[in-house]
């Protein structure tokens, strides 16, 4: 079990001296759950609010991404309800997923956030952008789709889909090129630097509950297919694959057509995780997006070295 931390201000100051494989795991008790979280980086800034994929925890996020974020910006990482060490029952539907984490922001105080959210993660962030747009300044979306989206009913998803985590992820979230599945072997490692204060796994209940909340977001409605994404007025990165072979590609340029302030990034012989694989580039990307307001990323040519 990770340790139980009581935050107060001495810990909110010295979080800045935190990284991804030391900051503590501490929990926060809201009205009805008790949620699980780690927060470390730039004190001071919006934080960054990190949502998982689908049967992750804290652990899932990669070290170097997290810690390159957390120069610039306070980041969070949190177990939703259900997942990992937090308590409560994960929801079965996305809507009902954002409620806990507007919860959890409640409960730390935190008036506005930033959303990183990734595939499942990615889902949540669009629908809490839509219910809470006073909560939610910028979002970025890795690898994740509109509801309703092409191809993303995951007929084949199931609990039991990272029964063997390494081959499951090498499969999904690397392409099957040589330099795709070295970059996965390196994240695979990454992963592990951890050593202390683990996350708890998540439950094959709260998987079995994530696997319909996915199938659910993923049916094409009767009428109003992508209706709703007009409504989600906020800065958004999206950021994809053009090899991803869990969310079709296809889902980004639907998202960056019908969002009204997004802008689209397509990394190349890349798959689900994309924004690891050429993290480097993404990470100057990020820069970009968050800079003085300027939400212009360059052409792909002018980071080619940065993909290379």
């Amino acid at each position: 079990m990770p340790n139980v931390v009581i935050e107060d201000s001495n810990q909110k100051a010295t979080a800045m001296f935190h990284t991804h494989e030391t900051a503590p795991t501490q929990f926060v008790e809201g009205e009805e759950i008790r949620f699980a979280y780690r927060r470390f980086g730039k004190p001071g800034t919006i934080p960054l609010l990190l949502l998982e994929y689908f049967n992750s925890n804290m652990d899932g996020w990669d070290p170097d991404v997290t810690n390159s974020l957390a120069a610039d910006h306070e980041v969070i990482l949190f177990d939703n309800a259900g997942v990992g060490a937090s308590g409560g029952k994960t929801p079965n539907v996305v809507a009902e997923m954002t409620e806990p984490c507007v919860a959890f922001c409640r409960t730390l105080g935190l008036k506005q956030i930033h959303v990183v959210g990734f595939s499942l993660g990615g889902m949540i962030a669009q629908q809490l952008a839509l219910e809470h747009p006073e909560l939610v300044g910028r979002l970025i979306l890795l690898g994740t789709g509109p509801r309703g989206g092409e191809d993303m009913t995951f007929t084949e998803l199931s609990a039991e889909e990272q029964g063997d985590p390494v081959t499951f992820l090498l499969a999904a979230f690397f392409s099957p090129g040589e330099a795709s599945q070295a970059a996965g072997r390196e994240y695979m490692k990454r992963l592990e630097s951890r050593k202390n204060d683990r996350d708890l796994p998540v439950s094959k209940g709260s998987a079995v509950a994530q696997v319909a909340a996915i199938r659910e977001w993923g049916t094409i409605p009767a009428t109003g297919r992508y209706a709703t994404l007009k409504s989600i007025t906020h800065p958004t990165l999206v950021v994809h694959g053009n090899k991803d072979i869990v969310v079709a590609p296809i889902n980004a340029f639907i998202l960056a057509e019908h969002l009204p302030n997004a802008q689209l990034i397509m990394y190349p012989n890349a798959s689900h995780a994309a924004f690891t694989q050429h993290r480097k580039a993404f990470l100057e990307h990020v820069k970009i997006f968050f800079s003085d307001g300027n939400s212009v990323v360059p052409d792909q040519d002018s980071i080619k070295s940065s993909v290379a």
